[in-house]
């Protein structure tokens, strides 16, 4: 299958699940996971017409980048090691895992610009899952108003990886419910007006729920 066929499919059930549900499908920005292909599918995404490249690791973003440069709207998605910052903040427009407020001092340094972050939280009980935990994430917000250099745009979950619909709901239903109580805040540093969530084996659920950004891998670019 190519990237082009797989779009149309992808775009197909968005429409069918947006107008189902009452929402349009351009509330919706799909971003494209190209962490284990090759540069040139990604520039197959591209040419495709998906702007939005989402990357896990330092090295796979560093490789792409260099060869695509500024074509592509860059999402960090992975888990950020705070010593690996300075390698990749200047060229990210997005990053959807900042989860502690060490990271966010090292953004704060080594950003030249304010960088668009989303904050993680935890709203599965796997414990492989990364992120803040429901209760802490408004305290954890309001203590990155002293850092002008990161903006929060929005709140990023991953569900569980499972055939219970319900238990995939409550996971994006409980980040919905906690973007409502930021953005009730009011905060200047964090209108918090997206949310990043759902995945290749779940978006519909995500955009049901709420999501206004979508992470989609193998079922775009394999």
């Amino acid at each position: 299958m190519t990237v082009v066929t797989n779009l149309a499919y992808v775009k197909q059930e968005l429409e069918q699940t947006c107008s189902r549900i009452g929402r349009r499908a351009q509330e919706v920005t799909l971003i494209a996971v190209t962490k284990s292909v090759t540069t040139e599918k990604a520039l197959e995404v591209l040419d495709a017409g998906v702007l939005h490249l989402g990357e896990n690791r330092n090295e796979g973003l560093l490789a792409k980048h260099e060869e695509i440069g500024e074509r592509a709207i860059w999402h960090f998605i992975g888990s950020l090691q705070t010593r690996k910052v300075k390698d990749i903040i200047n060229i990210v427009d997005y990053i959807h895992s900042l989860d502690r407020l060490s990271l966010a001092a090292e953004i704060q340094k080594r950003a030249t610009k304010r960088i668009r972050c989303f904050v993680q939280v935890k709203t599965s009980a796997e414990e492989a899952k990364q992120g803040i935990s429901p209760s802490e994430t408004l305290d954890f917000i309001k203590q990155l108003a002293i850092y002008d250099k990161i903006e929060v745009v929005g709140l990023m979950t991953m569900a569980p990886y499972t055939e219970n619909t319900n238990e995939i709901r409550h996971c994006f239903r409980q980040l919905k419910e906690l973007q409502l109580q930021v953005q009730a805040q009011e905060l200047p540093h964090a209108p918090c007006r997206e949310l990043s969530m759902g995945m290749s084996n779940d978006f519909s659920i995500a955009v049901e729920e709420g999501a206004t950004f979508i992470r989609l891998g193998t079922i775009l670019v394999k």
